[in-house]
């Protein structure tokens, strides 16, 4: 990194950032595996921007190859109609999940031939270009030359079945798709055969010093990646790097042979970053040397340990050759596994970004991902347990529910002129603001979401204990409520401030609420006082199981799903939804006899938190639960739920309680209470639970 950028960063003026990320191939639609990294970058970008530099997401579709012309093919349209509908659609994703960028553009652009052909030229000029004759591997019924992901076979090293032509995903070899061992056509499904052609190739081993410091640990790459590509690829002479496939090929054509080469998908997919830059310079009055022949600038890319290969050997060798910046950074990630395995389309975990966005808050998505991303390239893992408890108790019961429990309290008369005295609760999470950017700045998301969480633990506390829904009952303690409600709003907006750039949506929603949107991270910093709220409305709610379960069902089918309960207006719901619930809980228990209100009025039920749960080792069926009632009004409670319930699953949770049952001796101790639940017992067995807004105390009648 050059010395002006490290001290940008210190000094924290601002600093000219460009950033992308690997562009989407215009052959199939986004799903959840893709989002990862979208997300990553959008958090990261949005960031930036409200940090106050000058950051700008440059992004195109990767369209070239013979996969597009087979596609095209089987919708019976140009390779030019079909990658522009597949443009149309991948937007549509990223917008349904707020992802943001300055320019959108194609790799099949006059801008991006342009540029292809100025950095062809230089390695020309440089001596890097050879041709010569190789065997490749054609489709025997349709004579198509293979690209490399169009064949599969056992890896030559390892022998692990069912890898593209190009690397080993077991072991990480790389080699030629003629070297697979029972090589198969992705076109025909039957053996392809070889056939010699002439093909261009870059001699990148000419660049192998420069390449080998490039690559040094801690400047642009992690320390693992460094490692792999040194230790499996820099540790010997680097092979000779094909760039061209002979017609027929969707793509564009290398200069001065006659329409029979084209080049390979690799070489002008990266260009497409150049280019699309070039685009939103044209569109914008600024010059595209300005970005990409400047040292002021900063280049981010981000992407997966699939392409490192790629991306961190050839692409810095074409720009270096060109003449254009280098990357300031690689930030590269791992992979997604849904339930601890790969996604499966039998089993429904193969989720399409548009079913997810039928089913489920974007919102939801953003945030567990961010919660679980750092710098390394560990994988992430989607457990939709895990995914629904992380939101329900990190950002509604903690986060929303300070909002929901001060905010309709002081609709009427407003925040205090004047902060209240809170402790140094406001200060104490203000001085957290440069740790917690830090972190966004390394991409440790993970750990920004942990350090915001733990203002959120401190801040609830003051709320139950200030109880604000309390005093707003004495009409004389209604400067006390204005000041309680002043701190727990502040603390409140403070808290979505710093999650504005994982959750925009409900940023900006914060930023109606109070009145002042939220634009810079220096918000953060100081309490707003002495100014009216808007009406309180509904910021996010729980995670539903069954939104979950329907778009898993969804995503085995093939066929269109209609429009879930969810997603349809209340207006209209009761015309539209026709409910189809089988009795046969109903016939296996039957309804008690009756009893009289008196009857049902001595059952004391209340909301309580769970603020602790363990296992009981010697019961089978028990988890140890502590109940919380408000301030200091705790209850143990052993519930028969350990077979449907993890017990990190329900710490935060909002339960229902009877709270007046007999305490009850038990072998495990004292049960003080019992937990409301439904189901038939076993596995089978789903906690009642309160609605947002609902608080440890209160009665259910």
């Amino acid at each position: 990194m050059s010395r002006t950028r490290v001290e940008s960063r210190k000094n924290n003026s601002p600093r000219k950032i460009l950033v992308t990320a690997a562009l989407p191939y215009a052959n199939g639609p986004i799903h959840i595996g893709h989002l990862v990294e979208y997300i990553q970058t959008d958090i990261w970008v949005r960031f930036q921007k409200l940090r106050g530099h000058q950051c700008i997401f440059i992004w195109a579709d990767d369209t070239h190859g013979t996969a597009i012309m087979k596609s095209a093919r089987d919708h019976q349209c140009s390779e030019e109609e079909f990658i522009a509908r597949m443009s149309t659609e991948h937007q549509r994703d990223f917008r349904g999940f707020q992802i943001e960028w300055d320019h959108y553009g194609s790799t099949h652009s006059d801008a991006n031939r342009l540029i292809c052909h100025e950095i062809w030229s230089a390695l020309n000029r440089a001596g890097l270009v050879v041709k010569r004759q190789v065997v490749e591997l054609f489709d025997a019924e349709t004579g198509e030359a293979l690209p490399d992901r169009f064949v599969k076979g056992k890896c030559p090293k390892c022998l692990s079945p069912g890898q593209y032509g190009d690397n080993c995903d077991k072991c990480g070899h790389t080699y030629r798709a003629t070297d697979l061992v029972e090589p198969i056509s992705a076109l025909s499904g039957k053996p392809p055969v070889e056939g010699a052609t002439d093909h261009f190739f870059v001699r990148i081993e000419e660049l192998h010093d420069f390449l080998e410091d490039w690559t040094a640990p801690g400047v642009h790459l992690q320390e693992e990646v460094s490692n792999y590509l040194r230790g499996h690829f820099l540790s010997e002479p680097l092979r000779d790097w094909d760039v061209s496939r002979p017609a027929p090929y969707f793509g564009f054509t290398i200069p001065e042979t006659d329409n029979q080469h084209y080049w390979y998908v690799w070489f002008d997919a990266p260009i497409g970053y150049i280019a699309s830059t070039k685009e939103w310079c044209d569109l914008n009055n600024q010059k595209l040397d300005d970005w990409w022949r400047n040292d002021d600038v900063e280049i981010h890319h981000f992407l997966g340990k699939d392409i490192q290969y790629f991306h961190c050997l050839f692409w810095p060798a074409m720009l270096k050759t060109a003449g254009f910046n280098l990357p300031t950074r690689e930030h590269i990630h791992g992979f997604l596994t849904v339930n601890g395995e790969k996604m499966s389309k039998t089993k429904g975990t193969f989720i399409k970004a548009e079913t997810y966005l039928r089913y489920l808050d974007p919102a939801y998505l953003r945030y567990f991902y961010a919660a679980k991303l750092g710098s390394r390239l560990d994988d992430i893992d989607l457990n939709f347990n895990d995914f629904k408890a992380k939101v329900d108790t990190d950002l509604v019961n903690k986060v929303v529910n300070l909002a929901s429990r001060s905010a309709k309290f002081v609709e009427a008369i407003g925040l205090s002129p004047t902060y209240p005295d809170d402790g140094g609760l406001f200060a104490q999470a203000a001085a957290a603001g440069e740790r917690i950017a830090e972190h966004y700045e390394e991409c440790e998301f993970s750990q920004a979401m942990r350090l915001i969480m733990e203002l959120a633990d401190r801040a609830n506390p003051f709320v139950e204990n200030a109880q604000p829904w309390v005093l707003h009952k004495d009409p004389s303690k209604v400067q006390e409520l204005q000041e309680v409600c002043t701190i727990a709003l502040n603390l409140f907006r403070q808290i979505a401030i710093y999650l504005a750039p994982v959750l925009p949506e409900f940023a900006e929603r914060v930023g109606a609420l109070f009145n002042d949107p939220i634009v810079s991270w220096k918000q953060s910093q100081s309490p707003l006082v002495g100014r009216s709220l808007s009406k309180f409305t509904h910021l996010l709610k729980r995670v539903e199981l069954k939104d979950i379960e329907a778009m898993i069902e969804a995503s085995k089918q093939t066929e269109a799903t209609p429009t879930p309960a969810h997603l349809i207006d209340d207006a209209t719901q009761s015309t539209t939804v026709e409910w189809q619930d089988s009795d046969e809980a109903l016939q296996a228990e039957p309804l008690a006899a009756e009893c009289s209100i008196d009857d049902f009025a001595r059952v004391d039920l209340r909301v309580a938190r769970i603020i602790e749960a363990e296992h009981v080792p010697e019961a089978k069926k028990l988890l140890k639960l502590k109940l919380s009632l408000g301030g200091d009004n705790v209850r143990t409670v052993f519930a028969g739920i350990k077979a449907a319930y993890e017990p990190a699953q329900l710490v935060g949770r909002l339960v229902v309680m009877v709270a007046n049952l007999k305490p009850r001796e038990m072998k495990f101790g004292t049960s003080e209470g019992m937990v409301c639940a439904a189901g038939s017992g076993g596995s089978e067995v789903y906690l009642l639970a309160a609605d947002s807004g609902a608080v440890p105390g209160q009665r259910v009648h």
